[in-house]
């Protein structure tokens, strides 16, 4: 939810207007209070959309939905109540997601397109509002323009906001990350100009040998601001899965953190469950893991695996798992789903349908099912897995199964299995 606004500025502010013209917009306040979440869902997929760079990371557009949402809100308090807009301050949500981009060099006129395609996206909701009502023709002209000011006033104020928080945050971020190979790992990753030879001679860190990309993250704000925790965690990795050398790694934010680790010949086993016990004494850090792979074009294939891993993480943000690797058991097809999550969640109705629901009883169900997959079918070891007596095992089976004339029966027991992985790392996202 939004902050509250001070009691000491809500008070009556906008410029005069009728009382009719007040009552329409309180009106349209009203209706679009009703569909806050609708409303921030749209603007926010709009803006992911149509802004370079908006839609990279998961991460960065759930903090955008979350800034979208708070200033939603603070528009319609402000025109339910005749709110001023002298005094307004951006939501915490407005700011951390102007941070956020200024630690991920994301262009600062990306963040201000933004604000001015909310802006035009919130006044074209007004004007469809307004024409809905079949007003006078003098009465729409006053309405729109009424709305037009207030919403036009409150951008402008909040904008001025966030970018000077953005620019602030920029300085700050280059002068306190202490990491000069930045710029060159982010080109080696998207296939710039960068030069293998430059690369290897600045950062001392050589190519042509296997790697492992891994992201680590935390899910809480580091006490000092700064990223030192991660770098601890990337390199009690490293120590665990022997590395041959030091690792290379660059600070995305704050919270986030990319890095490789350099192997011989032999690469490294990676055991999750395993790594999952080195990540645990680190108490708020998470990890995802590519592959291991050779060379300049494995550098950046173990990376894309990682983020494919990572994305899965993000969408079930709650999820207690603390490492995630892309060679587990779906993510890789699970992560492609996570790009298109709206079609995810009706192709997972359509398999599973009701172990599709949200409930408790369908969850157990799923549980029971995924894991007789996963054990080749077979009953007696899906019951030593999950602690249960064979004959649980049978009748949940048989329950989740269930007609035969119904999903999930009627479908392939491949993309049974893949619905419910995709129901495992997804969580909420795809269910009904």
């Amino acid at each position: 939810m939004a902050e509250p606004i001070p009691a000491d500025i809500v008070r009556r502010g906008s410029p005069p207007g009728s009382d009719e013209v007040r009552r329409v917009v309180t009106e349209i306040a009203q209706r679009f209070d009703d569909r806050q979440r609708e409303i921030t869902r749209a603007m926010t997929a709009m803006m992911a959309r149509e802004v370079e760079q908006l839609d990279e990371d998961p991460q960065l557009v759930e903090l955008l939905e979350a800034s979208v949402h708070g200033n939603i809100a603070t528009l319609i308090h402000v025109l339910a109540n005749d709110i001023p807009s002298d005094h307004l301050h951006p939501t915490t949500a407005a700011v951390e997601y102007a941070l956020r981009l200024a630690q991920r060099e994301v262009p600062s006129h990306s963040l201000v397109r933004a604000y001015h395609l909310g802006q035009n996206d919130f006044i074209r909701m007004c004007v469809d509002e307004v024409r809905s009502m079949d007003l006078p023709a003098d009465l729409v002209l006053d309405v729109v323009d009424n709305l037009s000011a207030v919403v036009s006033r409150y951008i402008d104020r909040i904008t001025l906001y966030v970018f000077d928080a953005y620019e602030q945050e920029r300085h700050r971020w280059s002068a306190a990350r202490g990491n000069v190979h930045s710029a060159l790992i982010h080109g080696l990753v998207e296939g710039s100009e960068t030069d293998s030879a430059v690369f290897e001679s600045e950062t001392g860190y050589r190519l042509g040998r296997c790697h492992l990309a891994v992201i680590v993250w935390t899910t809480t704000e580091p006490a000092d601001g700064g990223v030192s925790p991660l770098d601890h965690l990337v390199r009690d990795v490293a120590d665990h899965l022997g590395a041959d050398g030091p690792p290379i790694l660059t600070a995305v934010d704050r919270r986030t953190v990319w890095a490789w680790l350099p192997f011989g010949r032999r690469p490294p086993t990676i055991d999750t469950a395993e790594l999952a016990a080195v990540v645990g004494a680190h108490s708020t850090g998470r990890v995802a893991v590519g592959l291991p792979a050779t060379g300049l074009a494995g550098f950046r294939r173990s990376h894309e695996q990682a983020r494919a891993a990572y994305s899965i993480a993000m969408v079930q943000s709650t999820s207690l798992r603390r490492v995630i690797g892309f060679g587990d058991r779906g993510v890789a097809v699970v992560s492609l789903l996570a790009r298109n999550l709206d079609a995810a969640r009706a192709w997972v109705g359509e398999v599973l349908g009701p172990l599709a629901d949200d409930t408790e009883q369908a969850a157990m169900l799923r549980v029971t099912l995924g894991t007789y997959f996963a054990t080749g079918e077979s009953h007696l070891r899906t019951a030593e897995r999950l602690n249960l007596h064979r004959n649980t095992v049978k009748y949940r089976v048989g329950k989740a199964l269930g007609d035969p004339t119904r999903a999930p029966a009627t479908h392939d027991k491949l993309d049974i299995a893949l619905a419910l992985q995709a129901c495992e790392y997804l969580g909420g996202s795809v269910l009904r």
